[in-house]
């Protein structure tokens, strides 16, 4: 394999093609989704890490938002009491 043959798949994200040697049938279709999944685990993580909480997290601000409505309707004056 020549050295620009080598620098252009070293730069793409193809893993099976790296691996394989000369005498080794690669099935192209397999790389190619083993490259699409590998970018979407990482953006996946990176949005995980921007977005995400964990269920517990989730959990506490539903509660919380629960409990300041429930406190929030306690108070609350009704029109037809007013009068």
């Amino acid at each position: 394999m020549s050295s620009a043959w080598k620098r252009r798949l070293s730069t793409c994200n193809c893993r099976g093609l790296m691996e394989a040697t000369l005498g080794e049938i690669v099935n192209l279709n397999r790389v190619k989704k083993r490259a699409e999944r590998d970018r979407a685990a990482k953006q996946a993580d990176a949005n995980r890490v921007r977005f995400g909480r964990t269920k517990s997290e989730r959990t506490i601000e539903k509660d919380r938002a629960r409990r300041e409505s429930d406190v929030l309707d306690q108070h609350r004056i009704d029109s037809k009491d007013v009068s």
